[in-house]
This record gives C-alpha cells, sequence and structure tokens, in this order.
C-alpha cells in the first residue's frame, strides 16, 4: 500500500515520523482497517452468490446433471446478482495519509527525508510504461534561475532542444521513446503583483534562462517556457491543455520547495472530462490542438512496477484522485506519484524534488520553513553609509567594497533585514560575541562563515531611477547629459529570495 499524499511505501518498522509509517491508534487507520477485514470476510459470499446466479441460468438439464434442485425463485436470482455485483465492485476507498503527511497538513511539521539525487531521477523516468513522455523542468521565480538543474537533458538522455534551423527534426525517437522537456516558472506572482506586469518580464526570463543553459542555449529557440502562478491561475489552465493534450507520461521534475505539489493540484486534467479548457493565445504563444494518440500508441509495457523498482504503481483511476501534500517543508514528496487521467490516456508524476544547497544545514530546525517565501515582498528602502553592513537574520552579511559609496538595498525576502556597523555585522554573522540582535543560524556555524563572491553593480538603471528628469512627461532628458549614473544588481540567495542594491 502506498500513501497517496507523499508516495512513500507502507512500513511497519522505523520511528513514528518516518514517510509511510502509519499509526494504528489514528482513527482514520481504524476505519481503513476495519473495512478491509469486512470486505476480504464477504468477499467469499460474494462469490458463492455469483457462483448460484450462473447455475440458475445454465437451465433444467444441466441442474439435474450436477444434482442441483431444478427451479430457483427469479426474485432470489436478482437479488443474488444484485448483491454479487456490488461486491465485487472496485475497491473505492480512500486510503488515509501516512502519520507524516498528517504532521504536515494538521500540526506543520515533520522529519526531514533524504533527498534523490539525479541518477535516481533518471532511473524512475527510464522504468516509465509510456513511449511518449514529457518532463517538465520546474522552476521558482523567488531565486530564479538558482533552482535550475544543469545540463539535465544530458543527464535524462532527453531529446536536445530544437535550435534555430527550420529544418530541425520535432520528434525523435531513443530506445523506442520519446522524452521532451518544457520549463515551467512557477509562483510568478512573487515577481510582480499582476500578471500583465509578469508577462512583460517574459522576455528578460528566457535570456536568464539562455544564459544559465551555457553555450548551448545560443542557438535553441526556448519556446517552451511557461510562467504561471498556481495561487493566482496565470496559465495554468494552458499548462492544463497541453499535459492533456499530449498524454502518455508527464514528469514533474524539480529541486525542494519550487512548488512543484502546488502546480502539480493546479495543472492536473480531473473531472470526467479531463482538461475542460480552450486553447488561447497571448505572450507565450498561440495554443494548437493536437489529435489524440490511440491507446495503442501508447505502447503502456507494464500496469504496475515490481516491488523493488522505483517506479512504484500508479493509483486507481479516479475523477477527481487524491492530490499530492503542499507544504512549505522542503522534501514533502518522498516517493514518485502517479495519478493517472483520461482512462489511461496518461499519467502526470509528482517527483522527489533535488536537493537546493547547504544553506538550511545551517539554520535552526524550527525556522526552517521562514526561508520560504510564501508570498509577494513589500521591501522597504535601507540605507547602507560607509562603514555599514546589511545582515540578514545574522545568517546573511552584505558589504560593500568601496568605502566611500553609499548604497540602498531592497532585500526581498521572508527574513528580518536591518543595517549596522560593519565591525558589529561581522561579530554577529561569524558568532564571536554575543548580541541581542535575533538570529537564526545555528550554534557553531560561525566559523564556517565564508566570503561568497564579490558582485558588480554593472547594470545601468540611471533612465528607471532618475525620475522627472528622463520622464517623456516632464524634462525628458537623456541619460547621456546628466551628471551622474545609477547602476544596480541583484543578489540572489537560493532558496529564499534576492537582494536589489542600487549605487549612484
Amino acid at each position: 500500500m502506498l500513501c497517496q499524499s507523499c508516495g512513500a511505501r507502507t512500513v511497519g518498522f522505523g520511528t513514528t515520523e518516518q514517510a509511510g509509517y502509519y499509526n494504528p491508534g489514528r482513527k482514520s487507520v481504524k476505519l481503513f482497517i476495519a473495512q478491509a477485514n469486512q470486505e476480504q470476510g464477504d468477499s467469499s459470499l460474494a462469490e458463492s452468490k455469483i457462483f448460484n446466479h450462473a447455475i440458475c441460468q445454465a437451465g433444467d438439464v444441466i441442474q439435474s446433471q450436477l444434482g442441483l434442485q431444478k427451479g430457483v425463485d427469479s426474485s432470489i436470482v436478482r437479488e443474488a446478482t444484485e448483491e454479487g455485483k456490488e461486491e465485487l465492485k472496485e475497491d473505492s476507498r480512500l486510503v488515509p495519509s501516512c502519520n507524516r503527511c498528517h504532521h504536515l497538513i494538521h500540526h506543520n511539521s515533520a522529519a526531514s527525508i533524504v533527498n534523490p539525487t539525479i541518477q535516481s531521477i533518471q532511473q524512475m523516468i527510464s522504468e516509465s510504461p509510456y513511449s511518449y513522455n514529457h518532463i517538465y523542468h520546474v522552476l521558482d521565480a523567488a531565486d530564479f534561475p538558482l533552482s535550475f538543474i544543469p545540463q539535465l537533458q544530458r543527464r535524462l538522455d532527453l531529446m536536445p532542444q530544437r535550435s534555430h534551423n527550420r529544418r530541425a527534426k520535432t520528434r525523435v525517437f531513443h530506445q523506442a521513446r520519446r522524452a521532451e522537456i518544457s520549463f515551467i516558472i512557477t509562483r510568478s506572482d512573487l515577481l510582480a503583483p499582476q500578471k500583465a506586469q509578469v508577462d512583460a518580464l517574459m522576455p528578460y526570463l528566457v535570456q536568464v534562462l539562455r544564459d544559465a543553459l551555457g553555450s548551448s542555449g545560443k542557438d535553441v529557440r526556448l519556446g517552451n517556457v511557461r510562467c504561471v502562478s498556481a495561487k493566482r491561475g496565470w496559465w495554468t489552465k494552458q499548462v492544463k491543455y497541453e499535459i492533456w493534450n499530449r498524454g502518455g507520461g508527464g514528469w514533474m521534475v524539480g529541486k525542494v520547495n519550487v512548488g512543484k505539489s502546488n502546480l502539480f493540484e493546479s495543472v492536473f486534467p480531473k473531472g470526467p472530462q479531463g482538461a475542460n479548457v480552450t486553447a488561447s493565445s497571448g505572450s507565450h504563444g498561440k495554443l494548437k490542438t493536437r489529435p489524440h494518440r490511440d491507446s495503442a500508441n501508447q505502447d503502456r509495457r507494464s500496469s504496475d512496477a515490481e516491488e523493488w523498482s522505483l517506479l512504484p504503481p500508479s493509483q486507481p483511476m479516479r475523477q477527481f484522485p487524491t492530490m499530492p501534500t503542499v507544504s512549505h517543508f522542503p522534501g514533502t514528496t518522498a516517493s514518485p506519484i502517479r495519478v493517472p487521467f483520461g482512462s489511461g490516456k496518461g499519467e502526470l508524476i509528482d517527483l522527489p524534488g533535488l536537493s537546493r544547497g547547504t544553506l538550511e544545514d545551517h539554520v535552526e530546525e524550527h525556522h526552517r520553513p521562514d526561508l520560504v517565501m510564501r508570498q509577494r515582498v513589500k521591501p522597504k528602502q535601507l540605507v547602507i553609509k560607509p562603514g555599514q553592513s546589511l545582515l540578514i537574520s545574522g545568517l546573511v552579511r552584505i558589504t560593500s567594497s568601496t568605502p566611500d559609496t553609499t548604497i540602498l538595498a531592497y532585500p526581498f525576502v521572508p527574513l528580518a533585514s536591518h543595517v549596522t556597523s560593519t565591525d558589529k555585522a561581522i561579530a554577529i554573522n561569524t558568532q564571536t560575541q554575543p548580541s541581542g540582535v535575533p538570529t537564526i543560524a545555528k550554534n557553531g556555524v560561525g566559523p564556517k562563515m565564508a566570503l561568497a563572491g564579490l558582485f558588480s553593480l554593472r547594470w545601468d538603471v540611471t533612465k528607471q531611477r532618475a525620475g522627472p528628469l528622463t520622464s517623456t512627461a516632464a524634462a525628458g532628458l537623456s541619460t547621456k547629459v546628466l551628471p551622474f549614473v545609477v547602476f544596480s544588481t541583484d543578489i540572489v540567495i537560493e532558496g529564499c529570495g534576492w537582494v536589489e542594491l542600487v549605487a549612484q
């Protein structure tokens, strides 16, 4: 049996906080076990009723040859038929969630699990029962592009991105399978308050993603990038339509806490009609309908995986199945969760998240959920004067390497930020002397603090920051005639957010 909320297999040993462990004393577990025992005891009775019904329809000659009594009341036959069919119906009981998922949902607490490696993810996808597979690389807008997994296509043996060449092949089969990839930037509501503002950022986001791809990203089209918000419903209907239209195996791949499970619930084709959405056009491009594939073309190699396989069995087909657990704790999904749709048309699989750096290892355990940006932050302007530094919850310190420059800081992070003297900030950051400033860092991590890098303010934002001097409705001056230049940069903190720095 599998926990349908986190995908973990049922275990009867280990700690009570282990994924897949069920406490027999829970009310939902007791009810599930009682129903299972009752159905197991009544199965023999149901089989006997259907056997009697078959014998009654055999005729008097066959009944006499078998030495059975001739003539049976039709009402008894009808009652036996209905009761037998009712007893042999497919089990539609919902499996209760394990103890870990129960604590996540109701108590907002859970134990950490071991994150899988990229080799484990590759092995899971290689066991897919479908010939047509599509990988959805989920990225987080809060720390984009640090949630990008480098060389994912090569590691997963995926089809390369289509180049600008108009003769480039769009369908390539490798070992009788075809695997494509799409990029989904989720939680886009953290970037701007309105959908139109986020859509205007798409050219910039695509260019940043192209730079993250390295040398291989220069000549690819990147027409498969989506920027969605499951919280606001931005572009989720279009992604749902594409999942339904493609069919086959859809795999959610990404790092922990990038919003895969939340996106899964928003884009899964639920209901009797699968995905009842219409194609539309916008800044992301026009959607085109693709004909439905035959079930024979899906080439399902097996219905259930072996017990030793990394890919667990699929859930029963339901119109409104159980969705994965959504939580801000890292590593909520313990094992692949396979949810079918469209009566065998395809499956959407939520995979466990890969590791997202070691920042949370240096944070107190009860403060780890505070690292996740849950809603858009409205930052306050902080002025960093010469001899001062910006300190973020005693964990991150930003100091200007140019001592005579005043810097304006806008921390888009869910942590407390304040400006203090550089000497005091170093003492708090390295834990060399006690301080009354609240910090989320663990005791003893001070000696491990080191320089993360030097970042130049290299982007010219004079036109955006000069106000009425460059506005066409006011002075309308050119930036070339101004006696100053304003530079800016964004320092991204993995899994947390970013800090915008501006200097004149």
